[in-house]
């Protein structure tokens, strides 16, 4: 099953139209993630680690990071993909034996980034990363931060991103993610100088899919944002609840009625069964 979620996961990449990915962070959401229709799953790593009640930026455990993984591949029916950040550490073997452990868990693919690092302990770790792995098939998606950390901007932004990526690919990465950019021609820029498939994140001012696509972009990445919808409005309910309002709970509305107690309960009923 997992080599045919990975060949899966490939074709993904190669289709006529990119790869949307809603961020998943625990088995729930990639039941209904699943239901409304995703034909793969990631993780956002911040998602995750909110998830596990981490902060971003580094402080999961690997054990935590572990037992999440196993339960989303055990509830989903499609692909997986697992936001790993830097790899929690600089040791490159560190980082290859953690990344074994979420390819053996199920997983066929995982993000990991530069974080603004220089771009050979990146490349360190990629290159470690397929040498542990072995012949065992993992969709390395290399993502660099230039741009959603500010190194640079307009033609020099291109070009840094292009040089970082083109070593990526070298080491042996088959995906390239670059989160912030989000100006067409910085785009089309970027996607026309790298063989990888390209993968972007919503941000404010993203252009519209079929910009993007025009643009040669095969993945499009929900990043955090689904899931600080979801608590927001989580938060607000509670806080009405907390406030006296007892007239609240499953609600609905016209365009997007809520699932109710028993439909979702169904869902987890057969998690692992495709829902229609």
């Amino acid at each position: 099953m997992r080599d045919q979620h990975y060949a899966t996961f490939l074709g993904l990449h190669q289709a006529a139209s990119p790869l949307l990915i809603a961020n998943a962070w625990d088995a729930a959401s990639t039941v209904l993630w699943q239901h409304a229709g995703a034909p793969a799953i990631g993780t956002s790593s911040a998602a995750l680690a909110w998830a596990c009640g981490y902060a971003d930026g580094g402080p999961l455990q690997a054990a935590a990071l572990l037992h999440k993984v196993t339960e989303i591949v055990r509830v989903a029916s499609v692909p997986v993909s697992i936001d790993m950040e830097d790899g929690y550490s600089d040791d490159a073997e560190d980082v290859a034996a953690l990344v074994r452990q979420v390819a053996e868990a199920g997983a066929v693919g995982i993000n990991i980034e530069d974080g603004g690092a220089v771009p050979s302990l990146l490349v360190a770790k990629i290159k470690t990363i397929r040498r542990v792995l072995g012949d065992t098939p993992l969709f390395i998606n290399a993502r660099t931060d230039v741009y959603l950390r500010g190194m640079a901007s307009g033609a020099a932004a291109v070009t840094m991103t292009v040089e970082r990526l083109q070593q990526y690919a070298a080491a042996g990465a088959d995906g390239a993610f670059v989160p912030g950019i989000s100006n067409i021609d910085e785009i089309t820029a970027v996607a026309s100088r790298c063989q990888l498939p390209l993968n972007v994140m919503t941000v404010p001012g993203l252009p519209p899919l079929a910009a993007l696509q025009t643009a040669g972009v095969r993945r499009v990445s929900a990043g955090p944002g689904v899931f600080q919808h979801a608590f927001n409005t989580g938060l607000t309910m509670v806080r009405q609840f907390l406030g006296g309002n007892l007239a609240g709970g499953e609600g609905s509305n016209s365009q997007h009625p809520s699932l109710g107690y028993g439909e979702i309960n169904a869902l987890f009923a057969r998690p692992s069964a495709a829902v229609d």
